[in-house]
């Protein structure tokens, strides 16, 4: 009897053993699928990130790759912020200027500026100098947009020029989500076909979520072959290729001030309200 005793004791006793260790590995597979390394940006200090690769991309547009400190780290950037750049003009004055990284937090390691370089750009002129070892003086995340994935139902989006790279970080990070099902509708105007940034990029992605995700390409001045748009962006355009007003929609706008002002107008026209468009 006492040996039959034991014997159940023992056997509770490993049953209780197997639960207590099942329950630990069970919160570590959660902590560990929870966990998100730390970024390397700080929001009060200039970080000084080193420039590994520089790639021109048109006589005006370059694409510079900055180190993280270690192969594993991440900017730690949210979806739909910015971060702030510091450089030096023509006149050695400092300058500072917002850029939205074209990578995400997916992209270890490093992360990507496509800059364009205007020829009285103060900002420009630091991006022309810089060279592969150099250093760029970064601080940050910046920035009033917040995005939670499935928040709405779909993005309209409408950029000009370097107003794309915003749209890019927000619709990529979208899409990439396998459990993110927003849909996402982008208008990308630009002067002509050579100033279309992260075209191939784009593209890309219109090919890998067809029906997510849409480019309607319009061109101040096209090329004599040309399906896209042609002169501005017009209400015409906002109304076929952007999702109509609705509570679960939100429409996002980026580009030249003139432009910007321009679309705020339209968009008020047809009946978007202030709480479900966001300019950056």
């Amino acid at each position: 009897m006492d040996l039959e005793f034991l014997q159940s004791m023992d056997v509770q006793i490993l049953v209780g053993v197997g639960v207590a260790v099942l329950a630990i590995l069970v919160a570590a597979a959660y902590l560990f699928s929870s966990w998100k390394p730390k970024g390397c940006l700080d929001p009060e200090n200039f970080r000084g990130f080193k420039l590994v690769k520089r790639q021109q991309l048109s006589h005006n547009v370059a694409k510079f790759t900055f180190e993280l400190p270690t192969p594993t780290s991440v900017l730690g950037l949210p979806i739909g912020q910015h971060i702030s750049c510091r450089g030096k003009d023509s006149q050695g004055e400092e300058v500072i200027k917002p850029y939205t990284p074209t990578t995400l937090d997916s992209d270890v390691g490093h992360f990507e500026l496509v800059i364009k370089m205007y020829p009285q750009g103060r900002m420009s002129h630091h991006f022309r100098e810089l060279r592969v070892g150099d250093y760029l003086a970064v601080k940050g995340p910046k920035g009033r947009f917040r995005y939670q994935p499935g928040q709405v139902r779909a993005f309209g989006m409408i950029a000009g020029g370097s107003g794309i790279t915003p749209m890019f970080q927000v619709a990529r990070a979208i899409l990439e989500n396998p459990k993110d099902m927003t849909n996402v509708r982008l208008i990308y105007a630009n002067v002509t076909y050579e100033d279309i940034l992260l075209k191939e990029e784009l593209d890309s992605l219109v090919a890998k979520y067809p029906g997510r995700f849409k480019v309607y390409y319009v061109l101040n001045q096209p090329p004599e072959v040309w399906n896209g748009g042609v002169g501005f962006v017009s209400k015409e355009m906002i109304q076929t290729h952007c999702p109509a007003p609705a509570p679960d929609i939100k429409i996002l706008r980026c580009g030249p001030p003139p432009m910007n002002k321009a679309m705020a107008g339209h968009l008020d026209a047809l009946g978007y309200s202030p709480e479900i468009q966001f300019q950056f």
